[in-house]
């Protein structure tokens, strides 16, 4: 039986997994959701002895049913390859009395790596299962880190073009010089005179103009995204809270079917919304626990039931996560409202129209699962100096935003025994500055290049070859324009 995808917005709107990775967002600003969330058919004893590739497959076949079994394994295969520095792929590190699951170890040195390695595979497949003959054009905003991986993704795919929007000074200085530098003739990165949400809430704008695809489409081309608003994005960031918990188990740290707390980093909320998809496919999680930095908008909705973006918008040393419009947390909306589209839309109208909603008290009672909190700066810094100074371990920004939030739930809930993973979304080279500034302020008068070294030293880790091939980089990307010339710079890269 395949499994069928529907939009969060229209009850009526019903797509294959292939039309929906291709489309990459719903008709009216939806999102596409599996019709069932299914269950994993495989028993954890088999999962323990699988490779990450093989976990992959598990996973995957079971929410893109179109796919051949060839097809997924020759996406899987391409996907996770020597373009990782391991061949675990997702390691996991205890420290500090927690499970670090390391999701940095791609191309790009941060989680998005671990979906958008495999992305361009699975819509080129889609392309072709749907005889689509336009030029995909993958149009993306990114808070720093989908925007380099997703380039490299998809840098000199056959058939695709890719232009990333970033906030021009919202990011870290190796995020930008990451996508700056970006090879491939098909690539096209441009800062915006904004935030994060203004890009985001730009290209959705893109995505839902019937006109401009109609433009698109009379000369041979149509958008999809690269965003976590993509299923095939959200899919394959599954595999790895299933990889972690057989792993865990497999090396003894765990017993059969013991439940296991998950930590987060959460922005956009695709990353979490993840794991509880991984906790209902019947992986034994226990807490989802959601980190939020300064941008503490999703600690407050789990607080209140009201999701509210009417807020000042914080700069932090968590760039990644300074967001107020989490596109994810819709999937997790739409599900407690009933799998009922109207409702969900106007929610989302709600909030395009007044900047907030409020849910009722019967699907607030449906978030038990979750836990949420957020650590300062203050506090963030703290955590990389302590966890450095007690364990020789050093972690980026976002990590630490999700250790010190770890840090709250057990004193808050006494739960000091449940074995914990916690999302490792990124590499602390990515973040050198705000990483050495918190271990030591004498690192202050180094420039971002000695840091790096610097950080290699003190942690006796090896500088990652996305480090090392930046170093001298030629700029090849300079393009900035104002949030209302977004269209017309699209049009403009496009020759339309």
């Amino acid at each position: 039986m395949d499994l069928i995808y529907a939009s969060t917005r229209n009850a009526d709107e019903k797509v294959t997994a292939s039309q929906a990775i291709l489309k990459g967002i719903a008709g009216e600003g939806g999102l596409f959701v599996p019709t069932e969330i299914p269950k994993l058919d495989v028993s954890m004893d088999d999962l323990a002895k699988m490779s990450y590739q093989e976990t992959a497959y598990e996973v995957m076949k079971l929410f893109l049913t179109d796919f051949t079994e060839e097809e997924l394994k020759h996406c899987i295969n391409s996907a996770y390859d020597e373009k990782f520095d391991t061949a675990e792929i997702a390691p996991l590190v205890h420290a500090d009395g927690a499970y670090y699951l390391e999701l940095f170890h791609g191309s790009t040195i941060a989680f998005k790596d671990m979906a958008l390695s495999i992305l361009p595979h699975l819509l080129i497949t889609s392309a072709r299962k749907n005889q689509i003959k336009n030029e995909i054009v993958i149009l993306t905003a990114t808070s720093g880190d989908t925007g380099k991986a997703a380039l490299a993704g998809f840098a000199d795919v056959k058939g695709t073009k890719i232009i990333v929007f970033y906030p021009k000074n919202g990011v870290s200085p190796i995020q930008e010089k990451q996508m700056v530098t970006q090879k491939g003739e098909n690539t096209f990165v441009v800062g915006i005179n904004g935030n994060f949400d203004q890009a985001q809430t730009g290209v959705k704008k893109m995505f839902s103009d019937k006109e401009l695809a109609k433009v698109m489409d009379a000369a041979g081309y149509q958008f999809s995204s690269a965003n976590s608003i993509n299923i095939g994005r959200l899919v394959p960031q599954i595999v790895y809270y299933v990889y972690a918990y057989a792993k865990m188990y497999a090396n003894g740290e765990i017993a059969k079917d013991e439940k296991i707390n998950v930590v987060v980093p959460t922005g956009n909320f695709g990353n979490i919304l993840a794991a509880f998809y991984a906790k209902n496919m019947g992986v034994p999680i226990a807490k989802l626990i959601c980190a939020s930095n300064d941008n503490k908008v999703l600690y407050d909705f789990f607080s209140t039931g009201t999701y509210d973006k009417n807020r000042e918008f914080i700069l932090t040393t968590s760039p990644s996560m300074d967001i107020l419009i989490s596109s994810n947390l819709e999937r997790l909306i739409y599900r407690i409202a009933g799998n009922d589209a109207a409702k969900n839309a106007e929610f989302m109208k709600e909030l395009t129209t007044e900047g907030k909603y409020e849910i009722t008290p019967e699907m607030k009672a449906q978030l038990s699962d979750f836990y949420g909190n957020y650590s300062s700066e203050a506090e963030t810094a703290e955590v990389i100096k302590k966890i450095y100074e007690d364990t020789g371990y050093v972690i980026d920004t976002h990590t630490a935003v999700a250790a010190g939030v770890y840090g709250k739930y057990k004193a808050e809930t006494g739960d000091t025994e449940t074995k914990t993973v916690i999302a490792s979304t990124a590499s602390p080279f990515k973040f050198t500055r705000s990483v050495m500034d918190a271990i030591d302020h004498k690192y202050d008068s180094m420039t971002d290049f000695e840091l790096v070294d610097e950080l290699s030293k003190i942690a006796n880790v090896k500088v990652p070859q996305a480090i090392e091939d930046i170093r001298s980089a030629a700029i090849l990307h300079d393009t900035v324009c104002e949030v209302d010339e977004m269209e017309a710079t699209v049009k403009k890269f496009l020759n339309i």
